[in-house]
């Protein structure tokens, strides 16, 4: 598909006029909080602020009744709450919130430019407000020696011991650099890295639109547009190349709800994910190609039972053979953070797999 003609993922806005409580301060919040649980849009009035305090209000009243601290209790939780906010409303107006003392978010009118008026639920406006400061301040990446400016929705990287882990790999790597296939591109980094290793033929492909746009921009701003092919899809479609490197940071936790688009599926896989990548990975490989996996054991670590998918390729088919297996601790995302929970055992792997030979 080409990436010119993807369109973004936005967040749902109402376009219609809506039956809707007003709320402001003078208001009471606790009788507010009980329409939105009973299925009522409650707009923000006046002051910004005025929808922070119905959340919180909205998060203590629930929390009273999903007091449940087990793993399915806490998603009962977060359920709950995700449905009621998503009722308490914010209206713009070209592109701007209409309430006072509320942050300015490029998002709006970049997504949103065929729209002048509509309705937005506060919880998607906060998304939306950390979304653009990361963009506008950008993720400063060591291993590029670069600052990359995220697209709205899509995965970047806040612990970077995986990339440190891959730069050692790629330093060392004495093979063809002719053509690679990035799967999963996310926001660029790791085939940025490729190009700076001297890869200049990589075809990245990704199932986030918003990923397929981010990169084409950075990639433009870079310089780098001429040496990666971008393609929205799934795994390998729309690939018809044989390449000297695949390479994949796929999510690093079994999904054990339904997944939505975008980052939810950056950080959770689907059980047939690893089975299909690894039999249409075979046929993308060039003779003497390698496949490079970056994963975890954070499944693992939180599930000791969890089954290892790169372990079960290996184990139970006859396509691939392990020529290695680098690991490396992951450090806390600030060196302020004390590591005391289960997280604290986490190690990052890069795997190298090339195709065994047929006899």
């Amino acid at each position: 598909m080409n990436k010119d003609l993807v369109q973004a993922d936005r967040p749902n806005i109402i376009t219609t006029e809506i039956e809707a409580i007003g709320f402001n301060r003078n208001m009471d919040v606790k009788a507010t909080v009980n329409e939105m649980i009973a299925g009522k849009y409650v707009l923000v009035e006046k002051f910004y602020s005025n929808g922070l305090e119905v959340l919180a209000e909205l998060k203590r009243k629930l929390s009273g009744k999903y007091n449940d601290k087990s793993f399915q209790g806490k998603r009962d939780f977060r359920s709950a709450f995700r449905e009621a906010s998503h009722r308490l409303l914010l209206k713009v107006q070209e592109n701007k919130l209409q309430v006072k003392k509320c942050p300015d978010i490029g998002w709006l009118e970049l997504l949103y430019p065929d729209v002048s008026e509509f309705y937005i639920s506060f919880p998607e406006v906060q998304g939306m407000n950390s979304s653009w400061q990361w963009h506008k301040k950008g993720i400063e990446i060591k291993t590029l020696n670069l600052t990359l400016h995220p697209y709205y929705g899509t995965y970047f990287p806040t612990r970077f011991d995986h990339l440190k882990l891959f730069d050692k790999w790629l330093k060392k790597y004495e093979g063809s650099k002719d053509k690679a296939i990035e799967i999963g591109v996310g926001s660029g980094v790791l085939s940025f890295q490729l190009i700076q290793n001297g890869f200049n033929d990589i075809f990245a492909t990704d199932t986030n639109k918003n990923a397929i746009i981010g990169v084409a921009q950075e990639s433009k701003r870079l310089g780098y547009e001429d040496k990666i092919t971008l393609n929205h899809g799934d795994l390998f479609e729309n690939c018809d190349v044989k390449v000297d490197l695949i390479l994949f940071n796929p999510p690093w936790l079994l999904a054990k709800h339904k997944l939505e688009e975008g980052i939810d599926k950056a950080m959770y896989y689907e059980k047939e994910l690893f089975p299909r990548f690894f039999e249409q990975a075979q046929k993308h490989l060039a003779p003497n190609g390698r496949i490079v996996l970056i994963f975890s054991n954070l499944a693992e670590v939180v599930d000791e039972q969890s089954m290892h998918p790169i372990i079960e390729e290996l184990r139970n088919n006859n396509r691939f053979r392990k020529d290695l297996h680098l690991r490396r601790d992951v450090r806390a995302s600030s060196r302020r953070t004390k590591r005391t929970d289960s997280r604290s055992t986490e190690k990052v792997e890069l795997w190298v797999l090339a195709a065994k030979s047929k006899k």
